[in-house]
């Protein structure tokens, strides 16, 4: 069933083009169940892209509880599904480019007032969707809070309240936020690759370490992934084992910096002069006046004066 309304400012900037936009046209299709294996008919469907929540989709199943999207930019989504007399169900979807991804939901049945208060915290949950849009993270903080109150077991509202205090600058309340959201749902690449992030600032890196592992093999073909791990395993000494996280980030990212500059320096060690060479006369073609750029330039001279 085609969505009665889609919410597409970011994608609207981002594409001016008929032709920029036939490169996403990344489709998810799936059913809503009850917990006897039943289709749900009518029940609200909602993807937000875990990129930036102002890319929202709504839709509503059909008599055999389908329901399908389609034109959607590449990236990790939150899929929820609800109903009355039910509780809601969400799942993590990752949509590649011109992809098709199919999932299934299964509701659980709960009482009126379990009913009420999923649905008061729904309500805000989009009230801190919408607060963490307009940059007011103090206060989306406030309603992802009482997302959380209203229903502790979801995931997702753990995930979004740390996002927000992350903005709002509260890290340590942030990581406790996406350490209860791995906990809830270890197959989150978003909640993984966020309390990772979140380890890693703190310098805690061998902490971090687990949770970036599960990202990169959750996503092994996002190049964000591998980087974070790769600096990650530098940082905790293992060079070796981070060369190759960088050589995947730029095989899936041959634009990628950042990870040249990493793979030259590492070559150094190595005593792999003409590679170490490659690699940072790539960054430096790449990125001439990024901070590190008076670095890879004295490594360069004195590389090649050997």
């Amino acid at each position: 069933m085609i969505p009665k309304k889609a919410t597409l400012i970011a994608l609207a900037l981002a594409l001016s083009a008929t032709g920029a936009w036939a490169q996403y046209q990344g489709r998810i299709k799936g059913r809503v169940l009850d917990p006897s294996g039943n289709p749900v008919d009518k029940a609200d469907v909602m993807l937000v892209s875990q990129r930036t929540s102002t890319i929202r989709y709504d839709s509503k199943t059909d008599k055999e509880g389908r329901f399908v999207q389609v034109g959607l930019m590449p990236g990790y989504y939150m899929l929820s599904a609800k109903k009355a007399g039910f509780g809601p169900g969400s799942k993590e979807i990752k949509v590649g480019v011109a992809g098709e991804e199919s999932v299934e939901i299964t509701l659980k049945t709960v009482d009126t007032e379990e009913a009420k208060s999923y649905s008061a915290a729904d309500k805000s949950f989009l009230k801190g969707n919408k607060l963490y849009t307009e940059q007011k993270y103090a206060e989306a903080v406030s309603a992802y809070g009482e997302a959380v109150a209203l229903d502790p077991g979801n995931w997702g509202y753990r995930l979004n309240l740390g996002l927000s205090q992350k903005k709002a600058g509260q890290p340590e309340a942030a990581l406790a936020a996406f350490r209860k959201a791995v906990e809830l749902n270890p197959e989150s690449y978003s909640a993984n690759k966020e309390t990772g992030e979140a380890l890693a600032t703190a310098k805690q890196f061998a902490e971090a370490r687990p949770f970036y592992e599960k990202a990169a093999a959750l996503s092994p073909d996002d190049p964000d992934a591998q980087y974070n791990l790769g600096v990650c395993l530098v940082n905790v000494g293992e060079s070796e084992a981070a060369l190759p996280r960088f050589q995947k980030a730029v095989e899936i990212k041959p634009d990628y910096a950042e990870a040249y500059y990493q793979m030259g320096t590492i070559l150094i060690g190595q005593n792999k002069a003409a590679e170490a060479c490659d690699s940072l006369e790539k960054f430096l073609a790449l990125a001439p006046t990024h901070e590190k750029a008076g670095i890879a330039k004295q490594l360069l001279e004195f590389l090649k004066k050997k």
